[in-house]
């Protein structure tokens, strides 16, 4: 049987961009043919989706790294490359994707919904694209976008119409293959379900929903003490809860108090919790050595007292609970996250590293990947460019002075604050 997995890291990386191609039209009877090479293809994205399919992030465990093709190269003639495919990752319903110091990211709660995981490098534009009425024949063309890896949390939280909650060794799991077909390890010592299990159950009418086994919660679960935050977070989408209270005479506390503390970790962890649909269930009914006034019944999952009458309660639940889903989930389109470009993403700044200083910014890195920054008209493209994005002025103001170190990208230069053009002084790799 396939391990359970809730958590994981993934690893994404978009394609990499194809390079733009140096070529000159060669034709018989076609004197001085101009530049014609193609642009390169863009690199191809990694997308997570939804699926509805997908029990857990097994498949991540051992293999997170997620990488999509790379676009290829232009050739002469104008051809262009062909952009490299998108990856599309399958994740569980209810998968949410955290960044690798904890930001939320997304959070794909439905089947078909998507995100960006790892956007793909654009391609490289061919010498075609350089030539103008000063450069007639551009010997240099742009290289593709070269992408980084990318680490990421996954977490999913079950999606469940009811979830079981109550203390270690309650009767959780005894209850759940009463009701269902589900078959989870089953013992008499605490802890014993580490994992959520899930049960579909159909009632007499032929309705079905699922309920969710959560493995047990102690005191002070709700400050992550015994894994509390692993456990509880598999509560937070079901539409209903039953708080399942011990009245035999193993019980690890009095009923009423097994229900207060239940109760102050549930509202601890997430306050609305307190206000969804719940039954108070008394378990082991056929031991009970106690009585819990506040319990909407009374069950036995060993002798099957109750059981039925409980299946008929929580199905009620589940159906006031998905007629007042607005809309109901099944007829939401799926959603498409495509993350916001950072406040400032396009812009060039600069930063001190040790005796350098290094230039940021997409288009800086761009405007110097170029194939061949040897080539007098590259370097005075490159001159132009970086001018133009305020590469200079941003140096200026951030206190560089002549001969200073400055590197974009792979490119390093000693820095010259007059007009002969960024590109010319002293470049090197």
């Amino acid at each position: 049987m396939s391990e359970f997995v809730d958590e994981c890291s993934l690893c994404a990386r978009g394609g990499d961009g194809g390079a733009g191609c140096v070529s000159f039209r060669r034709e018989a009877h076609v004197d001085r043919g101009g530049p014609d090479g193609g642009d390169g293809g863009r690199g191809g994205d990694v997308w997570l989706v939804a699926d509805r399919n997908m029990a857990s992030l097994l498949a991540f465990r051992d293999h997170p790294h997620r990488r999509a093709a790379a676009g290829t190269h232009g050739s002469g003639k104008g051809r262009h490359g062909a952009s490299g495919a998108d990856l599309l990752v399958k994740v569980p319903e209810g998968t949410v994707v955290l960044s690798a110091d904890g930001e939320r990211l997304a959070d794909l709660a439905a089947h078909g919904e998507r995100w960006l995981a790892a956007p793909g490098g654009a391609g490289g534009r061919g010498n075609a694209r350089f030539g103008s009425n000063r450069r007639r024949a551009p010997r240099f063309a742009e290289q593709g976008e070269s992408m980084e890896e990318r680490w990421l949390r996954l977490e999913l939280k079950l999606l469940a119409d009811v979830a079981l909650v109550g203390f270690p060794n309650v009767g959780k799991s005894t209850l759940i293959s009463r009701l269902s077909a589900a078959k989870p390890k089953i013992a008499d010592y605490p802890f014993t379900t580490l994992v959520p299990n899930l049960g579909v159950v159909v009632t007499d009418d032929g309705e079905e929903f699922v309920v969710a086994d959560v493995p047990g919660l102690i005191e002070g679960a709700s400050e992550g003490r015994g894994l509390g935050h692993r456990f509880l977070r598999h509560i937070e989408r079901a539409r209903a809860l039953v708080l399942l209270i011990d009245l035999g005479p193993g019980a690890e506390a009095a009923p009423a108090s097994q229900l207060r503390i239940l109760m102050e970790e549930l509202g601890a962890y997430r306050p609305e919790l307190l206000d969804r649909r719940r039954l108070v269930i008394g378990s082991k009914a056929d031991v009970a050595t106690a009585d819990l006034p506040e319990a909407d019944m009374v069950v036995s999952s060993v002798t099957g007292v109750g059981i039925p009458r409980l299946s008929g309660r929580l199905a009620d639940l589940v159906r006031e609970a998905r007629r007042d889903d607005t809309p109901p989930a099944a007829d939401r389109a799926p959603v498409v996250h495509r993350p916001a470009a950072g406040r400032g993403a396009d812009a060039v700044s600069v930063r001190r590293e040790g005796s350098a200083w290094r230039v940021l910014g997409r288009p800086a890195a761009r405007a110097v990947a170029l194939s061949d920054l040897t080539d007098p008209q590259a370097q005075d493209y490159v001159a132009e460019r970086l001018r133009a994005l305020g590469v200079d002025r941003a140096l200026a103001r951030a206190g560089a002075r002549a001969g200073d170190e400055v590197r974009i990208g792979a490119l390093i230069f000693d820095y010259e604050p007059d007009e002969a053009g960024v590109a010319r002084r002293a470049a090197r790799y």
